[in-house]
């Protein structure tokens, strides 16, 4: 990687608020959410794949463009996962007796949060490829 195409800093903090601001946001809206213990578990449960999976979905995408091997199983898993947390999370919200402000909460820093983690994931792999340590 060329001094030129590294990742600035700004970008690196940029990704890391986004995702602690997004974790924080989601987190915060479960322990204050007056719902079930059960239905706070399934809210964090499908975050916590999530960021799994599209972490995963991430680092595989960028090994096939790389040349680095990732089996058809692997990658369509990644796909998949990635996929089906969202739609559990939709689905999830679209049977829920919340607002429709708190349904849009819930959505948002859901996403805010896969989208951060998939930019933080990226980051990671850049600095080190770079050379740097993290």
């Amino acid at each position: 990687m060329n001094p030129q195409s590294q990742t600035s800093n700004a970008f690196i903090a940029a990704s890391w608020v986004a995702l602690l601001a997004g974790l924080a946001a989601f987190i915060i809206g479960l322990w204050n959410a007056q719902m079930p213990l059960n239905e706070k578990g399934y809210y964090f449960t499908v975050l916590m794949y999530g960021l799994f999976s599209a972490i995963s979905l991430q680092k595989s995408v960028r090994d096939r463009l790389e040349g680095i091997p990732v089996t058809n199983i692997y990658y369509g898993l990644s796909w998949f996962s990635t996929a089906l947390c969202i739609l559990l999370l939709t689905i999830g919200l679209w049977n829920a007796t919340l607002t429709l402000s708190e349904k849009g909460f819930y959505a948002m820093s859901f996403l805010l949060s896969l989208f951060a983690a998939i930019a933080v994931q990226k980051n990671t792999r850049d600095t080190q490829r770079a050379g740097g340590a993290q």
